[in-house]
């Protein structure tokens, strides 16, 4: 379980599927996800401590490029899964050392839920980075903002789906490169730099 801090940065993410809610696929632009994903871990691994809930999409990318770094990933990476989904854990899983992993419930909604309780629960965040996704990017924004009113709040918008849509809401709060600049790493470095 990672460790209160001062500098624990929340990963919400995820690629937008062609069969769910049309109104994410259509604006998600997958090349600027992946982008901004590998972007950010590249920078804040080596200094702060990234933390996620599994995704199929995305953890491969955080693991790929945490392999390449000399840094001590327990105490730089957590990844929370639901035992929901147990029995499609890609192996990606499993390469981090800190994997909390929350119990299912009967159903998806509730297990996801069951998870992100878990997630804020156990962790202060200085920063919440919210890059393409689905509803359920949605949702962790809200309970994010609800849990953590302090800390910094970053929809990627250029990265399309749910944080263009979180963007659109509130865009005069915004930093306007959240919009359109898809330089990700000296983006990250920038807005990001008072924690790293």
């Amino acid at each position: 379980m990672a460790k209160k801090s001062l500098n624990n940065i929340f990963l919400s993410a995820s690629i937008p599927y062609v069969e769910r809610d049309r109104k994410y696929y259509e604006t998600a632009d997958i090349v600027a996800i992946r982008d901004a994903v590998r972007a950010l871990a590249t920078v804040v691994v080596p200094t702060c401590h990234l933390i996620w809930g599994g995704h199929p999409s995305i953890t491969p990318l955080i693991r790929f490029v945490c392999d390449r770094m000399k840094v001590d990933l327990k105490a730089h990476v957590s990844l929370y899964q639901s035992l929901y989904f147990e029995d499609k854990f890609p192996s990606d899983n499993f390469a981090f050392e800190n994997i909390i992993l929350s119990p299912r419930a009967d159903n998806l909604k509730d297990s996801l839920a069951i998870m992100r309780k878990a997630l804020m629960e156990d962790n202060e965040f200085v920063a919440g980075i919210f890059i393409g996704g689905m509803e359920g990017i949605e949702e962790e924004f809200e309970l994010f903002r609800k849990t953590n009113p302090k800390a910094l709040a970053l929809p990627i918008a250029s990265t399309g789906a749910a944080a263009r849509i979180l963007y659109d809401r509130n865009s005069g709060e915004y930093d306007k490169r959240l919009l359109n600049d898809y330089a990700y790493m000296a983006m990250f470095r920038d807005l990001l730099s008072t924690f790293l």
